[in-house]
């Protein structure tokens, strides 16, 4: 490790001859490790969730704030990773969001009531919540275009597999020491993240400490998205009437539109002062050069012939053009003042999202996330509750997921730089949409390694969806939208997965009850409940996979019939060496 670790690395320095320097690669590992376990504890308490909800006796809506509200935060802490990685240094950024990721595992280890861990949970997820922003910034500003797949796809494997994991270790912990062993560990990790970042990470990229953040917008994405998954979760216990469900919706409504609204203007605005600013320093550098021009053709139309009359005409339209130019740039200028204050930069910019492809990317991911968060939390509670299985075997049945995730998500990489983002996404969504279906078909005495069977089928299709698709969606941008584009794009993502959990369990337990007025038993109506919450969430991958068929396409898609072609030429040519 280099004694300079505030040194900042630019990607000459990282990237040389085609491979990563020791310096850039150790900070990548710790990135990617930090990175990892904030993954790692997104969902590590879903197999603890049925103990945590018996010990503080509350309802499954009530307990699964603890996987929902870390996602949501995440979600909120997203969008500042574009002024945090501004303003300030990697270093800072990481060495702080540890500290802070540490405090709340302590709080949640030796919190008394449920109110006290939550709270322990959302300091968690604010530590955590820009990590993966900041990992996926570096390995943009790191590698070249052609080799962002297998970078995107190497590290994705590590994000992917951390959820997945995540409630296998966190059941065999639940089952031997208790849920708060969880916490207990998660503060050892924490305080070693930290001094890994202090001894061992170096910074990228350079600081700018006049940038400036719209916290005003931060308050509003709470009160949004937060009012919207509170009104939501009370659902359960009162009806839709009830104040306690249509007045935090409204106001969640009320925050998101105010919130898009105001990221909308204040793009529009700083854009403005931008191409004002950029108009004045072209118009005094054009102004520059048309004055030596002028000094020169004075100096020479004394001594030049008639054949230099001919050009009179061009010469006089270029100067009466450079007139209109500067007429232009003027107009420009008196509606945005040169060399004004450069107002406040949007915290989310959504002009991003003009680009179809990056949108088309961004949504598909939205899908996946909301499919994918819900069912993590709802089948430990099939697994446990209904069949009776122990908090360990309902991380063991999830466990080969976390494997084939973490297989497909390389592979997806290195088979986006081959063949490009579509037909690796259409084969991921179709597999996606098969195991959910065959999930779906879950009973009373199903064999429970067909769970196991049927979440390695969607892990692999998320896999092979999830990271090609938006590494094609970013790719589509242009360099200096970036940092914009994952902003919008993680922020989307892990607020729908957010949401996807609280909503899911709630659709799952108001089946339950409707089949458990029916007549059916409560064993029965809660696996019925469950099985049909499942139906509802292949919809979602259903409209997942059409948008993919229709929507991927153009630069960096590639094609199916591309790939196939590819995959019959390999074929042919290993017969022909055989013969």
């Amino acid at each position: 490790m280099s004694n300079n670790v505030g040194k900042p690395l630019d990607s000459a320095d990282a990237y040389v001859d085609g491979h990563l320097s020791r310096t850039a690669f150790i900070s990548l590992i710790i990135l990617t490790f930090i990175t990892f376990v904030g993954n790692f504890t997104q969902l590590q308490l879903s197999s603890a969730l049925p103990t945590i909800v018996k010990e503080f006796g509350i309802s499954v809506t009530t307990g699964q704030w603890l996987t929902s509200v870390f996602q949501l935060v995440m979600g909120v802490m997203v969008p500042l990773t574009a002024y945090l990685t501004r303003r300030f240094t990697t270093r800072q950024i990481v060495i702080t969001s540890m500290l802070v990721f540490t405090a709340g595992s302590v709080l949640a280890w030796l919190g008394p009531t449920f109110v006290i861990v939550l709270l322990g949970r959302i300091l968690e997820a604010i530590g955590t919540g820009v990590m993966w922003p900041v990992l996926q910034i570096t390995v943009f500003s790191i590698y070249p275009l052609s080799r962002r797949g297998f970078a995107m796809g190497t590290v994705g494997m590590a994000m992917s597999v951390a959820p997945a994991i995540g409630p296998v270790i966190g059941g065999w912990q639940t089952d031997a020491n208790g849920w708060r062993s969880i916490f207990m560990t998660l503060t050892v990790i924490g305080a070693a993240s930290v001094l890994l970042a202090f001894f061992g990470l170096h910074n990228f990229g350079v600081t700018d400490r006049s940038a400036k953040a719209d916290f005003f917008s931060v308050s509003l994405s709470i009160f949004g998205f937060g009012g919207l998954m509170f009104g939501f979760t009370n659902i359960e216990a009162h009806a839709f009437t009830h104040p306690l469900v249509w007045v935090p919706i409204l106001v969640g409504i009320a925050g998101i539109i105010w919130f898009v609204m105001r990221q909308i203007h204040m793009a529009a605005a700083y854009r403005a002062w931008e191409r004002a600013e950029n108009a004045s320093a072209q118009s005094g550098t054009g102004a520059a050069v048309a004055g030596a021009t002028a000094g020169a053709n004075g100096r020479t139309d004394g001594g030049t012939d008639k054949r230099a009359d001919g050009h009179a005409d061009g010469r006089m339209n270029g100067r009466m053009n450079e007139r209109t130019a500067s007429a232009s740039v003027s107009s420009q200028s008196a509606r945005v003042p040169s060399g004004s204050p450069a107002p406040r930069p949007a915290l989310l910019d959504l002009g991003v999202l003009r680009n179809k492809s990056f949108t088309v990317g961004t949504i598909c991911a939205a899908l996946s996330f909301f499919a994918f968060s819900s069912i993590m939390v709802i089948i430990p509670l099939y697994i446990q509750n209904d069949r009776g299985y122990s908090a360990t075997m309902s991380g063991l049945i999830m466990l080969p997921g976390a494997i084939g995730q973490c297989i497909a998500q390389f592979c997806g990489g290195r088979l986006l730089d081959r063949f490009g983002a579509r037909p690796v996404a259409l084969v991921g969504s179709a597999t996606l949409l098969i195991g959910t279906i065959m999930m779906s078909m879950i009973g009373t005495d199903t064999w429970i390694w067909w769970v196991s069977i049927s979440q390695f089928t969607r892990q692999i299709g998320m896999g092979l969806v999830l990271m090609p698709v938006t590494t094609w969606s970013l790719n589509c941008l242009a360099r200096q939208e970036v940092s914009a584009g994952s902003a919008v794009t993680n922020t989307v993502r892990q607020i729908a997965g957010a949401i996807g959990a609280p909503v899911m369990v709630i659709t799952m337990e108001t089946l339950t009850r409707v089949f458990h007025e029916g007549g059916l038993g409560t064993t029965l109506a809660n696996i019925d409940g469950v099985k049909w919450t499942l139906r509802i969430s292949a919809c979602f991958v259903l409209a997942q996979l059409l948008l993919v068929m229709f929507g991927v396409h153009g630069r960096g898609a590639g094609s199916a019939r591309e790939a196939a072609q590819y995959a019959i030429k390999r074929m042919r040519s290993h017969g022909g060496a055989s013969d």
